[in-house]
Formats: C-alpha cells, structure tokens, sequence
C-alpha cells in the first residue's frame, strides 16, 4: 500500500499543525506526545518552544526514558533535572516512562533478533502516540527519525541495551562495540519499533523535522554543527514512509555541499536496512506519494 507523505520547506510551529491536520490522525484517549529531550550540551536538539503549539492543541503528556550510555540523562535524577534545565517541563506536562521500574515488556513474536521489547512501563498508560522526530544522523544507526523514537526512544535503560546488543539480553548496558554485529543491532530496533506500533494499533503519527541536520543524534553532547542545509517537514501515520521519504530528500539535495558527509554516516553503518527490515515486519511501507502544502 503506498502510505501519503506530506512535505513542506517551511520549519515553523504554525506549518506543524497544518501538516498534523491533513493526516486525519486517530490520537484519542490518553495521549502520549514522544519527543527528544536532548543531551546536555547538544546544540541541534529541537527545542520545546517550537513544539508548544501543537501540543498545547492537542493537551497530551510529553514522554520520554532514560539512556543507557554515561551521560546527563542515564538516570532518573539526573535526566529530570535535565528535562527542567531544556525547558520542556515549564511549558508541558512530562512523563518519564521509566522513571521508576519495573519495566514493561511487549512482545514481537515475529521478531527477526529479538521477541520482546523492553520499555517504560508508562508507556502502558497510554492509548495513543504522536511521535514529534528531529531528522538527523545517528553515530550508531546512521541515522534518526520516526523509527529511532519508536524503538530506542521509547525503550527503557534496559531496553535500549537489548538493542544495541542486537537483541541479546545482558541485563545491564556495557559497550556498543563489544560483540554486537551492527545489521542485528539495526534489526533489533526494527523489532521494538514493531512492538510499539502494534500496542498503540493504529492510533500514531509521525512528524519530522529536517533542520539542524548533524550527522550525530540529539543524544551527542557535543555532537557536530549542522553539515547540510534545512530541507522541510514531513507528516504521515506511516513510520516507514516518513523515514524512508527523509532519506530520498538527502539522496535529491546534490546541491548540498554537506550531503556527501551525511550520506558517509548513513552508508557506513547501513542505516537503510532499519528501513527494511521494519517494513518487512509490517511496521510501514516503503512505498509512498509525496505531497507538498
């Protein structure tokens, strides 16, 4: 089937909920709105302000987890007093999924390295999901977008550790580099990002934001400066698509003078392949009509 992604090249809240509008979207219930809170120090983060609009629209909770790597985000103390440093707490109510344990587990029967996902047993509060990405790169996955927020985003400390060890259980986060073999890495994120797209069933949306394009993710401290130019926003309910349709948009700038360091990022790590192998489990299609407003 091929999903409707719509675009445009004007990055402003007001464009956000114009987008947001056209997708028809099903978020009822209690609402969960998934954002990047941003790493300490990372200067590319999309900041709460920009996001105001629309969810001061909607009136959902603002969540989040725990990383798994040494940071100012790893533990819940610590993550919290982050949270209100960026701002986000002042203008939304935040909910950190795993701020407490036990964690949740959802099941991915199908699952090409793992069959559970392990993820802040808050997301279970929840009936339905507006996924809020800023588009970018990723220094493990290559790159970061709709699927990245579903899989890591919404994974525990312990569930972010199961992926990155490409669905081996160590119970505990140690090295990305120590025995992990980086397809399983990027087929275990396709695997939780199936889990959580079956448990809100239908009722998400997916928002990227292409701007402040870095080949590191919001989670580097000191991640790199933007390589590339702002491309626009993209919205649709398929995560696959609105992912694999910012990857085509770096592939159409040749003009670009950075794309040549991005595409290094993406190509290096194989960053497609969670495209793949997500739509092989049924999470989205790669197929897709671009629509510009």
């Amino acid at each position: 089937m091929t999903a409707k992604v719509y675009f445009t090249r004007d990055i402003s809240p007001e464009k956000v909920w114009e987008l947001y509008s056209r997708l028809g979207a099903d978020l009822s219930g209690r609402l969960a709105i998934k954002v990047h809170s941003g790493e300490k120090g990372n200067p590319n983060f999309i900041r709460p302000a920009f996001w105001q609009p629309i969810i001061d629209r909607l009136g959902g909770t603002v969540v989040e987890c725990n990383t798994a790597y040494p940071g100012e985000r790893n533990e819940t103390y610590k993550h919290k007093k982050l949270i209100e440093y960026h701002g986000w707490n002042a203008l939304f109510n935040v909910d950190l999924m795993d701020a407490e344990g036990p964690d949740a587990e959802l099941p991915v029967p199908d699952g090409k390295v793992t069959k559970k996902d392990i993820v802040g047993k808050n997301l279970l509060n929840y009936d339905s999901m507006l996924v809020l990405s800023h588009f970018k790169g990723h220094p493990c996955g290559g790159y970061g977008g709709a699927l990245k927020q579903l899989s890591i985003g919404c994974a525990s400390s312990a569930g972010k550790g199961l992926i990155h060890f490409g669905g081996v259980d160590k119970g505990t986060y140690e090295s990305w580099d120590e025995d992990v073999q980086q397809i399983a890495f990027l087929e275990a994120m396709a695997d939780a990002a199936a889990a959580v797209t079956r448990k809100f069933a239908g009722k998400m949306a997916y928002i990227n934001v292409m701007k402040n394009i870095s080949v590191d993710c919001d989670c580097v401290a000191n991640a790199e400066l933007p390589c590339m130019k702002d491309i626009g926003m993209l919205a649709s309910l398929d995560p696959v698509a609105i992912d694999r349709a910012c990857v085509d948009l770096i592939y159409a700038a040749k003009d670009d003078p950075g794309q040549a360091h991005f595409l290094e990022r993406l190509t290096s790590l194989s960053g497609e392949h969670t495209i793949d192998a997500a739509a092989a489990l049924g999470v989205g299609s790669k197929e897709y009509e671009l629509i510009e407003v």
